[in-house]
């Protein structure tokens, strides 16, 4: 087995533990009827202390699609009527529309769904008429029963994968992710997001082209850091992709979360991500806990901000979150809480000077310098998946990346050169310190030297000279 290859196997290997990432259920998972679905969204505290309600005075996340890649999502959940407008399975073993709820964590999905565009539903007791607008505070009758999303008059796409587990369907991590994304980019979703995430920091260079092709598109990518008592304790793939707006994980007392996070460089806001609840599939709700949770929070928020400026650029949306977000933990970005804590109210109202890069960096840029221009693809990756829905985006083609420049090539060069001339100067001065203590040796006699001046001759012939 070559080097080359054995570190395939081990990265393969490592993805294949790509899992969903802190979808951590209590012990409380309940299928509570309707009637009492009105105590589950008085516990959504994120929307108040988040600034969503506050947010939803300039915007509710209307004619936006939001993709879920994840196990699935029931759109038969009283919560999401009206809320999926479309999807696909992309392992070939789910439902064509990407509704059956599959994988280690079926429920996965939903709970996702939910936290992210749920629109609650009709109180039991019909004396209101629901209102997405109306968050956990309003009171009873106020507002709709059951879960209200962060961007409640959102669209959402269901792209179903099986991860986790053994897919049934054959198809691998390495193949469903890169697929999953295009398919959300190809169908009109403006942003994708993946609540999942693997033990490594690698990626396999099969995702280099559909995470390229997002960027290209415009598509505004929101991943989950993990979770340290999922095992996680550095950030994983697919959140250390640059560009990706990666979301850590805060406790009830908005600190970092010691289970429920995990830390790394790569990460760019933290939000809430215990004491969380979320539908489950067949009608039910859930406590939970995760980086799983806190990635739709600020998906929801990315959704209010494309609805409120159409015209914004992924770029923009990243950077408008991460500008506005609460500083914690150490001054500036720090590896726990990235630029701080998400404050939704500001990502809608404050102003932000404009910029036309990510601060989180662009995939295009390293694959260009890390890749050396090779970007290669996977045929699952380049092929489009059937679908029923009519695609909103231009026919998808494989991207090809920039060739990198002279001065990328000459880096490694150049550190050649470096490291080689370094070597020889130390080669260099070890030789000349042997000779000089050979020469001292020999001019040394019983009672000192028998030439009191050899040191000093030795000194100053520093080209080591006889």
């Amino acid at each position: 087995m070559t080097r080359a290859t054995a570190r395939r196997r081990r990265t393969a290997s490592a993805l294949m533990a790509l899992a969903l990432a802190g979808g951590t259920l209590a012990a409380g998972v309940t299928a509570a009827p309707a009637a009492h679905a009105d105590a589950w969204r008085d516990k959504e505290y994120w929307l108040a202390e988040s600034g969503i309600t506050k947010a939803w005075e300039v915007s509710k996340g209307a004619n936006v699609k939001v993709a879920v890649i994840d196990s699935g999502v029931d759109g038969q959940h009283p919560d999401l009527a009206g809320v999926l407008a479309g999807g696909v399975d992309v392992s070939g073993a789910g439902s064509p529309d990407g509704q059956k709820s599959i994988g280690a964590k079926p429920e996965h999905g939903t709970l996702v769904a939910t936290m992210l565009a749920g629109r609650g539903h009709q109180p039991a007791d019909a004396t209101a008429t629901p209102s997405p607008s109306a968050g956990p505070s309003a009171g009873p009758g106020a507002g709709p029963d059951g879960i209200v999303g962060v961007a409640p008059e959102a669209q959402l796409l269901s792209v179903s994968t099986w991860l986790g587990s053994a897919n049934p369907g054959g198809k691998s991590d390495q193949d469903q992710i890169p697929q999953a994304v295009r398919w959300a980019v190809d169908n009109g979703a403006r942003v994708i997001n993946i609540s999942l995430g693997s033990t490594s920091p690698e990626w396999p260079q099969s995702w280099d082209a559909a995470f390229l092709y997002a960027e290209q598109k415009d598509v505004v990518i929101v991943a989950a850091a993990g979770n340290r008592g999922g095992g996680n304790i550095q950030v994983g793939a697919p959140a250390t992709i640059p560009g990706v707006l990666t979301v850590a994980g805060l406790d009830r007392n908005g600190t970092a979360s010691i289970d429920s996070s995990s830390q790394g460089i790569s990460i760019g806001v933290a939000a809430p991500a215990e004491n969380l609840i979320g539908g489950m599939p067949g009608g039910g709700y859930a406590d939970w806990a995760g980086t799983s949770g806190a990635t739709p929070i600020v998906a929801g928020v990315a959704a209010l901000i494309r609805s409120k400026w159409p015209e914004m650029t992924a770029s923009q949306v990243v950077n408008r979150i991460v500008s506005t977000a609460k500083d914690a933990g150490a001054p500036g970005k720090d590896p726990l809480y990235g630029f701080g804590v998400l404050d939704a109210e500001a990502a809608l109202k404050a102003d932000v000077a404009e910029t036309r890069t990510n601060p989180l960096g662009s995939i295009s840029d390293w694959i260009r310098v890390h890749r050396r221009g090779n970007l290669a693809t996977s045929p699952a990756a380049a092929a489009a998946t059937p679908s029923s829905a009519a695609p909103t985006l231009p026919e998808a083609t494989v991207p090809v990346a920039e060739p990198p420049s002279e001065l990328d090539g000459a880096v490694p060069a150049l550190v050649v050169l470096g490291f080689g001339g370094l070597f020889l100067c130390i080669l260099g001065a070890a030789v000349f310190q042997l000779r000089r203590a050979a020469r001292l040796a020999s001019a040394e006699g019983p009672d000192g030297p028998r030439n009191p001046d050899a040191g000093v001759r030795d000194s100053v012939n520093s080209g080591g000279k006889p």
